[in-house]
């Protein structure tokens, strides 16, 4: 599929979104003015003096204008008030996009792709429809403390439950400002201890702020590289697939040092982590690897670039996956 194809494909999807809100609205509507056809006399009323404001705007009657407008705030106020006494939630009628940045139309009032639409295309690229999916299981809301032991560990000192309570701590802080200040985390430690499932967690809710985000796993990331530079002609859009490693508000690479290291892998990571530094943008990479290691696998700069703008998280402790396994086992799981 060509980039043109993959376009309308997309623009084809956002059309289908805008008439399913349609017809959302329209079921809406009808069940609150079934409700309490008071609501539809108010939304006459406003929509008569809509035009009157319009007109008056063209005569330049400012004085009739602002009575107007005062009048329509005190119709729409009364409208939120009977909306909110038959147990409509606030914004009943509007909230029906996807997307209320642009309406599900894809693009901004100033003709750029909206983030939306670069997510929309970022998903395609990387075929990470599944992230919807593992949202559904693995996000803040079902996030729970129970699988990390409460016995100290014996390399540290402190026990794993105390050490994700800090991690934890430390990602809704940083959470807070994303967007303001960039979010640059490296989680380490041995398998099955949650690094992935975090980052699902931070993945989720920098998707609902409205940015945008691209999870690659380390070795996809640099196939994806590999393949931009050696086989041009087959990819899709090479240049703006590649370009969405430097520009995705988040980067998550994930389990880094799982892929096949050459000189040109290491090159691409510090240009990926520089560059995003640099531009101010936000990472999160998990790895099994400690920083000596990095260091020795992928050279002193990679390690210093992390050493300077890297928050370190260590996941320690027993395998969550198992403990869930038979957790869920002991509760009539086959």
């Amino acid at each position: 599929m060509n980039k043109n194809k993959l376009i309308s494909e997309i623009l084809r999807e956002y059309e289908r979104d805008r008439q399913a809100a349609l017809e959302t609205h329209k079921f809406r509507t009808a069940e609150i003015y079934k409700i309490c056809p008071e609501i539809k006399e108010i939304d006459e009323s406003l929509a008569e003096c809509s035009i009157k404001i319009s007109r008056a705007i063209l005569a330049g009657e400012k004085g009739q204008i602002e009575k107007m407008a005062e009048e329509n705030q005190c119709k729409q106020a009364k409208r939120e008030k009977l909306l909110a006494e038959r147990g409509f939630p606030s914004g009943y009628l509007e909230d029906i996009y996807k997307c209320s940045k642009c309406f599900d139309t894809g693009f901004g009032t100033n003709g750029e792709k909206c983030t939306c639409f670069l997510q929309r295309l970022i998903n395609r690229y990387y075929r990470l429809s599944n992230l919807s999916r593992a949202f559904d299981n693995e996000n803040f809301d079902t996030f729970d403390f129970k699988y990390y032991s409460t016995s100290k560990d014996e390399n540290s000192g402190i026990s794993p439950r105390q050490r994700m309570e800090i991690t934890y701590g430390t990602v809704i802080e940083l959470l807070a400002s994303f967007g303001k200040e960039p979010v640059n985390l490296f989680f380490h430690g041995k398998a099955g201890l949650g690094k992935t499932f975090m980052c699902n967690c931070i993945a989720k809710e920098v998707l609902n702020m409205g940015h945008t985000v691209l999870y690659a796993p380390a070795a996809k990331l640099f196939k994806t590289i590999e393949d931009a530079r050696f086989h041009r002609e087959e990819m899709i859009a090479p240049s703006e697939k590649i370009d969405f490693f430097y520009s995705s508000a988040l980067l998550i690479i994930d389990d880094l040092g799982t892929e096949f290291s050459t000189l040109a892998t290491k090159a691409a990571l510090f240009d990926i982590v520089n560059s995003r530094i640099l531009d101010g943008l936000s990472t999160i990479i998990t790895s099994n690897l400690t920083l000596k290691e990095l260091e020795k696998d992928y050279s002193d700069r990679v390690g210093s670039r992390f050493l300077e703008h890297y928050i370190f998280c260590h996941f320690i402790g027993d395998d969550i996956r198992k403990a869930k396994k038979y957790a869920f086992k002991g509760q009539g799981g086959k």
